[in-house]
């Protein structure tokens, strides 16, 4: 019988026939594919006519597609609802598919006809994103090695495909430890809790088939535990369990995986001419430089440090006003600040939560885009990988768009955190097609779901990148949606969720999960009063870690990253009560692939970007002014990478924003 993955997928918008794959599917398919598409990229390079634009980087754009198909269902799979043999089958096809790109750049004929072309690029006659196409493609080619030769050559490729290997196995272990810890919880236990915390702790055991309610690592079930339960050694217990994730010793440590990557992504770089990792791998982003990165980490670090500071001279006299002499601890200071806001505020994570129930959140995020950019959602009835997911048509004055599946739910076989991926890109090359987009969080399951303010803001930020693939209108699939600079692609997500925080958005939709009564104004009032409230801890945990991220690939690679890190905290004056949001041993963004290595910093570097972007609806007088969204669309969203990153924003905006917007919307600005 035809294996599924290969076959021709005659499903509404063809879509993945995932009622029809089994894991046993996905060995043979991808061996297939694999070898298909060496023959295709081996093609290109052997043919005896003379390179031009369509039989070389148009080839290169449809090659290797029945691969992608198979790749595109295993990793969604395979990231958001694993198990062992998909985890086997991740540790067989990662060194494949490395071996797999380092023939692809090493293959001599193929890149010297792309230099060919890149050299007669003037002559060719070529739109402006054909031209940053081929920009793209000998780029990328040079910066993989495809002009190393001999020793040179045979060394970058085993380093890659002993990183592809690492990234693999870090990510598997943290799976592991998160997976196989949990603490049960008896009636005393759950004292002081409010009722949306333990009923999503008793799903949680029933998820594990225990009786009792249980916290997880999972950290929507972590931080409101951390957050209200008055039980400091508990907190303490679940905090150091949290924080111990992959450095637990034995096979799932990862701290030896994370010195390897180091050192072999250093001797990658110096390979390749440049003085360290972090100055090749800033090259293509906007920052350009490791200095221009510090220099905005640090320009940030300062008041956010002083603002952290004293908030914890606070939270420490509330401690000790509850009978707990020394220091603040890192376990302490969610609950206290939690109290703080509620002193100060009148705010109440317990009281608020009601109001933020998955439904309405989704629902808010689709309004809000067809307010903006007249898109609309329709159910679809289609097959997907978990009961869990869902899937909407998207469509614009009845045309096809897209298609977005929404998979909102923590589980054991589901890695930590959130992304947004496409199982299939847009473009118009060789034909049109329409991408298919997947959002992936990890919220607590309830009866109704309920969000906290930042599970609400994760949502609104996912569904930002989503419409970054989804409004994607270019021709070439290689610039499409969020093929673009690493410390640009958090703009439009992070842009977006200004627009859970506009009034008109939360009065209509913060509806209470029990009364239906829509939230009082008072209460409005109140969560928007309160949008800085602990920034200070909250650009601490984040910058300390971006910091440590740009140390560990500037320079000689660190023998000991633990060490590292703590150097470097000790250096920028780390505050004691506060830890780095993603410890070295568990910061995937970094160890899990190269993606975000020296690129951690790029969230606030958007910020800096997104603060700005949002002013200009505000000066404009309306969240949704219809020449500010298309303007948005226009020169940002529908783009992709089809042109350069600076280019985009100062056609949106006419300049480049400072900092200040950044610390202002952040409440640390002087």
């Amino acid at each position: 019988m035809t294996n599924p993955l290969l076959a021709d997928w005659n499903t509404p918008f063809e879509m993945a026939p995932f009622d029809k794959v089994s894991d046993e599917d996905f060995a043979p398919a991808f061996e297939q594919a694999l070898a298909e598409a060496k023959e295709e990229i081996a093609a290109i390079g052997q043919q005896a006519e003379a390179p031009a634009f369509e039989n070389t980087i148009e080839a290169l754009e449809v090659a290797g597609k029945q691969l992608e198909k198979v790749l595109s269902v295993f990793f969604s799979v395979a990231g958001a609802d694993s198990n062992p043999k998909r985890q086997e089958l991740q540790r067989e096809f990662s060194p494949k598919l490395a071996a797999y790109s380092s023939d692809i750049y090493g293959d001599k004929a193929l890149f010297s006809r792309i230099e060919t072309l890149w050299e007669q690029r003037e002559t060719l006659d070529l739109s402006e994103e054909q031209e940053r196409v081929l920009m793209l493609t000998n780029r990328s080619f040079r910066r993989a090695g495809a002009a190393l030769t001999g020793k040179q050559e045979a060394r970058m490729r085993e380093i890659m495909t002993r990183l592809a290997e690492l990234g693999t196995e870090f990510t598997q272990n943290l799976l592991a430890d998160e997976a196989n810890w949990h603490v049960e919880l008896s009636e005393v236990d759950l004292e002081g809790l409010p009722e949306f915390l333990i009923g999503a702790a008793r799903a949680a055991g029933r998820d594990k088939g225990l009786t009792d309610p249980v916290i997880t690592l999972s950290r929507s079930l972590l931080v409101p535990f951390l957050q209200f339960s008055p039980r400091r050694d508990l907190r303490e217990l679940a905090f150091r369990a949290w924080t111990a994730r992959g450095a637990n010793f034995g096979e799932t440590d990862n701290r030896g995986i994370c010195a390897e990557i180091l050192v072999l992504r250093q001797e990658r770089a110096q390979l390749l001419g440049y003085d360290s990792f972090a100055d090749f791998k800033l090259e293509t982003e906007m920052a350009k430089t490791p200095g221009a990165v510090r220099d905005l980490l640090m320009a940030v670090w300062e008041p956010a440090k002083t603002q952290a500071n004293a908030d914890a001279e606070v939270l420490t006299k509330m401690m000790q006003a509850d009978g707990i002499n020394g220091d603040l601890a890192p376990w302490d200071w969610r609950y206290y600040a939690q109290k703080r806001r509620k002193d100060e505020h009148d705010l109440d994570e317990a009281e608020l939560k009601p109001y933020f129930q998955l439904e309405r959140m989704v629902e808010a995020s689709f309004t809000c885009a067809n307010r903006l950019f007249g898109l609309e959602f329709k159910p679809l009835d289609v097959a997907l990988y978990h009961a869990d997911c869902r899937a909407w048509e998207v469509t614009r004055d009845g045309e096809h768009v897209a298609v977005f599946i929404g998979d909102y739910f923590a589980r054991a076989s589901k890695r930590s955190g959130a992304w947004c991926s496409a199982m299939r890109g847009q473009a118009k090359f060789p034909e049109v097609q329409g991408p298919v987009v997947i959002n992936v969080c990890n919220f607590a399951k309830g009866d109704p779901a309920l969000l906290s303010y930042d599970d609400a803001r994760t949502l609104f930020h996912e569904f930002g990148h989503a419409l970054h693939q989804m409004l994607s209108n270019v021709t070439y699939e290689s610039v499409s949606g969020t093929n673009v600079a690493r410390d640009f692609v958090e703009l439009p997500s992070q842009l977006y969720e200004h627009w859970l925080e506009v009034p008109e958005v939360l009065a209509e939709f913060a509806i209470h999960a029990e009364t239906g009564a829509a939230m009082p104004k008072e209460l409005l009032d109140k969560v928007l009063g309160a949008a800085t409230f602990d920034m200070g801890f909250q650009t601490v945990e984040y910058v300390a870690s971006a910091l440590v991220d740009l140390a560990f690939h500037v320079g000689d690679a660190p023998a000991d990253p633990m060490a590292k890190q703590s150097e470097v905290l000790e250096k920028i004056g780390m505050p004691s009560a506060i830890t780095m949001r993603h410890a070295t041993p568990q910061f995937t963004h970094v160890f899990a692939g190269d993606g975000y290595s020296s690129g951690y910093y790029s969230y606030m570097w958007s910020e800096v970007m997104d603060a700005d972007a949002f002013a200009a609806f505000e000066e404009a007088g309306s969240a949704f002014d219809a020449e500010r969204a298309k303007s948005l669309e226009d020169n940002i969203l529908s783009t992709g990478g089809s042109k350069d990153a600076e280019e985009l924003y100062l056609a949106y905006r006419g300049r480049l924003p400072g900092v200040e917007a950044l610390l202002k919307g952040r409440g640390l600005a002087a």
